[in-house]
């Protein structure tokens, strides 16, 4: 145990120094929240988006404007991750921009493209983490379509993890609740927002930043062991 402690204490380098994170839907939301969090944690970024440039290139000017390094830790990458080809050429320009060759792979996908599982593989080692939603384990009325959509993701994901093996890569799904975006805000009124936030034990709605300090724990070496689950970050909204 002494000797643990001590590596620990020694260790003075961020937990995902000399890591990429490539978060699609980055533009915004959860994704911005968690590409924000996890620069904050060392990895260089790429900000994935489908139609916000404006919002995603001034989000790569302010991480890399807050950045020590005078390299670019963070880059702007258009794609549509529902077109394989697109997914295949942000990967590819991400490799380019980081000149990434074997170095240790964090990424973080929003839907159900597993490209990263060939891409990762040959370098060995990194995290596959999908976001998804509590709503699955609600079985809320009027959700059924996107549910089970996202049921899918999740089954998949367990799939992935066990294919994956010897490769030291992780996938795992993280399972928002409700989340302070425009996204949820959007066609609620107040006493609806009001009445989902008095459902949850902590009275109150999840921010962004709820989920991506789950998503940058996966993501580290500390989140080794988390490996083919799915984890509901949502206040106990849902259980």
């Amino acid at each position: 145990m002494a000797g643990d402690s001590t590596k620990v204490a020694m260790s003075s380098s961020p937990p995902l120094d000399g890591r990429v994170a490539i978060v699609t839907g980055a533009s915004g939301g959860i994704g911005r929240a968690i590409a924000i969090h996890l620069h904050s944690l060392g990895a260089r970024v790429v900000i994935n988006y489908a139609s916000k440039s404006n919002r995603a290139d001034l989000l790569a000017s302010e991480l890399n404007a807050a950045a020590p390094s005078s390299h670019p830790q963070a880059i702007a990458i258009k794609a549509d991750v529902s077109d394989p080809d697109q997914v295949k050429q942000l990967f590819t320009r991400s490799e380019e921009e980081f000149r990434l060759k074997d170095s240790y792979t964090c990424t973080l996908c929003r839907g159900a493209r597993f490209k990263a599982t060939n891409r990762l593989a040959h370098g060995g080692g990194g995290r596959i983490i999908m976001i998804t939603t509590s709503l699955v384990g609600s079985l809320t009325p009027g959700y059924a379509a996107y549910t089970a959509s996202k049921a899918a993701v999740e089954t998949m994901t367990r799939i992935v993890a066990k294919e994956l093996k010897g490769t030291g890569i992780t996938a795992n799904c993280v399972a928002p609740g409700p989340v302070a975006t425009e996204m949820f805000f959007a066609g609620k009124s107040e006493g609806t927002i009001k009445m989902i936030a008095d459902a949850c034990p902590l009275n109150r709605l999840g921010e962004p930043e709820d989920i991506s300090k789950a998503v940058g724990f996966i993501a580290s070496d500390a989140g080794e062991w988390i490996n083919g689950q799915v984890v509901r970050v949502n206040g106990g909204f849902v259980v």
